[in-house]
């Protein structure tokens, strides 16, 4: 397949969040608003249908209208879908609709339904593969209890399954032994709370979550840490931080719609099984991005 743009995951993509309105229905024109305004201050792109996005609870039919209307709002090369699900062949559907939304490339996790082992990873991602559209791994040993460790990832890369890698362990170290087995493989930081470390160890994007609520910071903090100007980004990383590590928390959904909310977008409620915030937390949320405000990060 040529692409457009070549490799179309590099720079800054934002896993959207989902606006939901009161009632629980999803906006969709709220959402094409959201990812047009995301690019508009400083963004490459947009992931839709991550776990930010609430895919899990979403309808099939809602879960494709998100695509159409994130391709519609920004264009297809800059629409990287979230294209998991707990069947191979279920997956490889989502890729398929992505493709015919006009999308560049795919975002998937490893197999979710069961603690899977490496023949069956390969398979996975060889089935999906076979729709011809890129397709960027995502390592979030966490929530899948499947870890995509270096030596596997080398080998999902050499059989031409996967070119990119969205890394959620929280291990920095990895990214060195990952460009020594596999040095064609790109790296995209995918936790917020590691960005800079991974950016200064290689990183060739940032699929981001905090951009949601802060774009424009987010994006000058990425831009400085990947041309190294530690000058411009240790001190922005940090005032920012404290936003950035909630990235990595069980409540990430909840505490970004929450900042959203606070800096004049809407993020509004989540579906259940998530529920709203506790008072204290999102207390927290609230006055860490309420300084985030006061000192001109939106």
């Amino acid at each position: 397949m040529t692409l457009a743009r070549p490799r179309p995951w590099h720079g800054i993509l934002v896993a959207t969040a989902l606006p939901l309105r009161e009632d629980l229905s999803v906006d969709f024109d709220r959402y094409a608003e959201h990812c047009a305004w995301l690019v508009g201050n400083g963004c490459d792109g947009v992931v839709p249908n991550g776990s930010l996005g609430e895919y899990q609870v979403l309808t099939h039919e809602e879960r494709a209208r998100v695509v159409r209307t994130a391709v519609a709002a920004v264009g297809g090369e800059r629409v990287m879908p979230g294209v998991a699900a707990y069947g191979s062949a279920e997956a490889r559907r989502w890729a398929e609709q992505a493709g015919e939304a006009g999308c560049a490339s795919v975002m998937l996790l490893p197999p979710n339904a069961y603690r899977a082992d490496e023949r069956s990873v390969l398979a996975h991602y060889a089935e999906v593969a076979r729709t011809g559209l890129p397709v960027v791994a995502y390592n979030n040993p966490v929530d899948t209890k499947v870890d995509l460790v270096p030596e596997v990832l080398a080998r999902l890369h050499g059989e031409g399954h996967i070119h990119g890698v969205k890394e959620f362990s929280g291990d920095v170290r990895r990214a060195y032994r990952i460009a020594e087995l596999a040095p064609e493989l790109d790296l995209l930081a995918g936790a917020d709370d590691v960005l800079l470390e991974l950016a200064v160890a290689g990183a060739k994007g940032w699929v981001a979550g905090y951009p949601n609520a802060l774009p424009r910071a987010s994006a000058e903090l990425y831009r400085a840490a990947v041309a190294q100007d530690l000058t411009t980004a240790l001190p922005l990383y940090r005032r920012l931080h404290p936003l950035l590590r909630r990235d990595s928390a069980v409540e990430f959904v909840q505490a970004i719609k929450l900042s959203m909310d606070v800096v004049g977008r809407h993020g509004g409620p989540v579906r259940p099984p998530r529920g709203p915030l506790p008072p204290e937390q999102a207390a927290a949320v609230r006055a860490d991005t309420e300084k985030a405000v006061a000192a001109g990060l939106v």
